[in-house]
């Protein structure tokens, strides 16, 4: 039949399959930021290809278990009421976002020394965080293209 798309019946995607693909589809988009700021941008210098590849996985990794952990600070706090409780959970929560930042630059300065460099104002550290921006919006853009799609 010409013309006629044939569609296979619905398939059930297990929750590890599901998985899979976000945490596929968002070191892909992870590697890709990583070496556009590396041919781009002067204070971003990665040795290889494959060097960023395992700073895209090792990035994907450490920010998911930021979120995770904020998330746990979160749902310690979600029963507790009051103005204090309220001030604590802000700041425990800004010294996670704001702190792991440090945290994870060492991370891969430990695992990669001089094979990936960010340079520039305050020892490399605005180069980084723009990096993780411009990563945490590509994948948001990517999910929300996604769905548009459905």
């Amino acid at each position: 039949m010409i013309g006629t798309k044939v569609y296979p019946p619905e398939r059930v995607v297990s929750s590890h399959q599901q998985m899979f693909v976000r945490y596929f589809t968002s070191i892909l988009i992870d590697l890709t930021v990583l070496n556009f700021f590396d041919e781009y941008w002067e204070h971003v210098k990665i040795e290889s290809f494959t060097i960023s590849l395992f700073t895209a996985v090792l990035l994907q990794v450490l920010l998911k278990l930021t979120i995770a952990l904020e998330h746990r600070i979160a749902n310690y706090f979600e029963n507790k009421s009051g103005i204090k409780a309220k001030i604590q959970r802000l700041l425990l929560t800004w010294a996670i976002m704001f702190g792991s930042k440090f945290v994870i630059m060492e991370a891969v300065d430990f695992a990669f020394g001089d094979k990936v460099v960010f340079s520039g104002p305050f020892h490399g550290m605005a180069a980084f965080i723009s990096i993780v921006i411009v990563m945490l919006i590509a994948e948001y853009a990517i999910v929300k293209l996604y769905h548009s799609l459905d």
